[in-house]
């Protein structure tokens, strides 16, 4: 099997629901040499993983490279997985030392290109003219906030309501402990409901 995933994340979608086996099952399976297992667990992931990427980095270039780096390394690395660590809090901690060495190597976000909101309003499922009409204007006005959040804030925040993930697996992504898990959440949550007093949860 060629373990390279051979398709962007726009280009097939996600596998339904969350039906049986569980990720950790399938990333067993993987290990033990069932290709099929990596392909559902790269439908249930990609997406999710994808807009996480596009928000932090609002490239979509660049979030497309990330996404396939991250991919890589987890091919790399299926050998280091323990069967008790849960499998998207185990490619998020992936995905965010990725996103850090990017930072540290840059030493400071990048600018925001002028399309911005443009590519970020092609994410998948909103492909077409009417839906991103009449959403555009309400993602600009998140991507706005979430980008003037600081970079922890953003990061927890991202990762818990993208990805719902526990308090417990953004600590051991980010490398801190709960309760500042849960304080940056709460700032940034704070922060959010101060910038879009009309607007739920992203």
């Amino acid at each position: 099997m060629d373990d390279r995933p051979a398709q962007r994340p726009a280009d097939r979608p996600d596998a339904a629901g969350s039906a049986d086996p569980g990720d950790e099952a399938l990333m067993q399976a993987w290990v033990a040499g069932d290709g099929a297992a990596f392909e559902q667990l790269y439908g249930r992931h990609r997406t999710r993983l994808y807009r996480y990427f596009l928000r932090q980095l609002r490239d979509a270039a660049l979030a497309d490279d990330f996404f396939q780096d991250t991919w890589q390394k987890v091919i790399a690395a299926r050998g280091e997985w323990r069967p008790d660590a849960p499998f998207a809090a185990w490619l998020y901690r992936i995905a965010h030392n990725r996103l850090g060495d990017h930072w540290r190597a840059a030493r400071l976000r990048p600018q925001a290109p002028d399309d911005a909101e443009a590519r970020l309003a092609r994410l998948p499922g909103h492909d077409t003219p009417e839906r991103m009409l009449g959403e555009f204007e309400q993602r600009r006005q998140l991507q706005l906030a979430l980008e003037a959040l600081p970079q922890e804030q953003r990061d927890v925040l991202l990762l818990r309501l993208d990805q719902e993930l526990t308090l417990e697996q953004i600590g051991a992504i980010t490398g801190v402990g709960r309760e500042t898990v849960k304080s940056r959440l709460r700032y940034a949550m704070d922060k959010l409901r101060l910038q879009l007093p009309a607007t739920s949860e992203p």
